[in-house]
């Protein structure tokens, strides 16, 4: 149809002065009205920062309490198991300090800090910042209050060694399955005199018998390293090369995926390094030849409804990180995993969906 005086006149009688900014569409209206409908929406440079804009609720460590919420953001500032070079102690300071992302996912049409009852609880605190098990200690026995309290935790690293202890507390009950992206396979055995690095979590987390390899997928893996990864293919995990995804392609990889964690409890781990270092220079172990950010996207959004009960993301450091890209990518695979929990069949028992921002108990100040 081509453009004139009449189209004009329409568009301006629709849009024009009197238009008070709301959408017409009532799809975009819905996305409207929850925001609109949070105390404190406002500037995104404003106020506390918080992962992904969510509301704050301090935790009393001494004596949880973890009532009202469905998915707990937790940060993991520890980086003693890194081989290369550390900084990602300083990854959830950098992810809370990115002030733009989401709150509505246009694919998979949903609004998770608002579908959901999502609170930033703060970080895993550390007995001592010198001494790795035991950190992995005190990780294992804060995420075992939340997974006890019925919450699924959204974990922000870090290095990859707090997966392992994470996934002790949510695979406690039963092993679960994994969808894990990654450069490395982190399945190596022992080094530098220990079995617990960022090296190693998933056979750690295998031998304890809280995940299980036959529902485990590792996808963008690449490097030099290879030879440490015998046992991932031993084990029965599934192995998608980096160098293999464009032939393989995103659907085929997404497909795959879903056939091996099939309809049981899946937790997913990203490794930012995952990316190729063009998207995310700022990590501990960089490796050219990675995924795009728009490749992950598209992956993750086609996990839609499997039955997550986790997630973490890893390894970003953002001392090497100078056009903050990294932490801009994190934060986004950060929302698409919180996005995917809408949808998983985990989700639907645990009380009352609805953003907790008008509690007593939440502080609902945006991220600065």
């Amino acid at each position: 149809m081509a453009w004139d005086d009449e189209r004009l006149r329409a568009l301006r009688n629709k849009y024009g002065e009197g238009d008070s900014g709301e959408p017409f569409d009532p799809k975009f209206r819905r996305m409207a009205n929850k925001i609109s409908s949070v105390p404190g929406s406002g500037a995104p440079y404003a106020g506390i920062p918080t992962f992904l804009d969510a509301p704050y609720r301090p935790i009393d460590h001494s004596n949880p309490d973890f009532g009202g919420i469905q998915v707990a953001i937790v940060g993991v500032p520890m980086d003693l198991g890194v081989t290369n070079r550390a900084g990602a102690s300083f990854g959830p300071r950098a992810l809370r300090a990115i002030e733009r992302i989401g709150p509505y996912n246009h694919i998979l049409d949903c609004m998770p800090v608002f579908d959901l009852r999502v609170a930033d609880i703060g970080d895993v605190p550390f007995s001592s910042r010198y001494r790795l098990e035991q950190c992995h200690a005190d990780i294992e026995a804060y995420l075992n209050n939340i997974v006890a309290a019925d919450v699924i935790p959204l974990t922000v690293g870090g290095d990859h060694s707090i997966t392992h202890p994470i996934l002790k507390a949510v695979g406690r009950e039963r092993p679960v399955g994994l969808i894990h992206i990654d450069a490395h396979c982190d399945t190596g055995g022992s080094f530098g005199q220990t079995r617990f690095h960022h090296g190693g979590p998933f056979r750690n987390a295998v031998l304890d018998g809280v995940l299980d390899p036959t529902r485990t997928i590792q996808i963008g893996i690449r490097g030099a390293a290879e030879y440490f990864w015998e046992f991932s293919y031993e084990s029965g995990m599934t192995v998608i090369h980096g160098e293999d995804i464009p032939s393989v392609g995103i659907p085929a990889i997404i497909e795959k995926a879903l056939q091996i964690v099939g309809d049981g409890p899946t937790y997913l781990s990203f490794d930012i390094d995952s990316l190729d270092p063009a998207f995310a220079p700022g990590t501990g172990t960089p490796e050219v030849g990675g995924l795009s950010t728009r490749e992950v996207l598209e992956f993750l959004r086609g996990l839609k409804g499997i039955d997550l009960v986790g997630g973490d993301v890893v390894e970003v450091a953002p001392q090497f990180d100078a056009t903050t890209n990294t932490a801009q990518a994190g934060a986004q695979v950060l929302f698409e995993i919180l996005s995917l929990m809408v949808f998983s069949p985990s989700m639907a028992h645990k009380p009352g969906q609805g953003a907790i921002g008008s509690t007593t108990t939440v502080t609902t100040e945006r991220q600065g």
